[in-house]
């Protein structure tokens, strides 16, 4: 029989997803055409940004790829991909900004900042481990015996507890990105790096980025509810 739970509470944040990932492209085409009137790149706006706040022990690197930028307070490196480091538009510029309010985040003490980045290693086990092992426990049940039954509901709840940690991860990375937000564009206006007009499209650029991670929360949330709902419905 067609197992329904997917369509309820999976596809609906999958289908936001993929509408939020093309909102962010289109929004970042759009603007990456309309260059910066002071003309600065990226990683200059970053390295602005950081002396404005007095942070003077964060490298800025280029690396590879559209749209990669992040940023590691393990290492304090501040990493600015192909379509961010040298452009002059106002959404590379944000995108910077961003990734430099994060930089901030680390040196001001933002909790969840630092709760995110000690759950990645669980969030990286229990996204991958987590369904495998709800799976794993729904075999084992075919095996019908009493014992068999309690070892299969044993493995299951092991995977879902595994999988919490991922989503877990996933909310409280929400406040962490708004913030940054935030921060990218209240230091963005208050440097005068941008002008009004120009923060607008940059603005619209971070809105968009930022219902990715809202996509991302809610799908993590409806996997944990749909595999919450499939082990109850093993127990009856």
């Amino acid at each position: 029989m067609y197992d329904y739970t997917y369509l309820i509470f999976v596809l609906p944040a999958v289908l936001l997803s993929l509408w939020a990932s093309s909102a962010v492209n289109s929004r970042f085409s759009k603007y990456n055409k309309v260059h910066s009137r002071k003309g600065i790149t990226g990683a200059q706006a970053a390295e602005l940004l950081l002396r404005a706040n007095g942070i003077y022990d964060v490298k800025i690197r280029h690396i590879s790829g559209n749209l990669t930028d992040n940023y590691n307070p393990g290492n304090k490196i501040l990493s600015l991909s192909d379509s961010t480091y040298s452009s002059t538009s106002i959404a590379a510029i944000g995108v910077a900004a961003h990734e430099t309010g994060h930089a901030i985040q680390h040196k001001v003490g933002y909790a969840p900042l630092g709760l995110r980045s000690t759950l990645v290693p669980v969030a990286n086990i229990g996204s991958r481990l987590g369904p495998l092992l709800v799976i794993a426990g729904l075999g084992f049940g075919y095996f019908g015996s009493r014992e068999s039954l309690a070892i299969s509901q044993l493995i299951m709840n092991a995977g879902i507890l595994l999988f919490s940690g991922a989503v877990l991860f996933y909310i409280i990375t929400l406040p962490v990105e708004f913030n940054a937000s935030r921060r990218a564009l209240k230091i963005l206006h208050q440097t005068g790096t941008l002008d009004s007009s120009e923060l607008a499209g940059t603005r619209s650029v971070l809105w968009a980025a930022a219902m990715t991670y809202v996509a991302s929360a809610l799908t993590a949330v409806g996997q944990l509810l749909r595999l919450l709902f499939i082990s109850q419905r093993r127990r009856r």
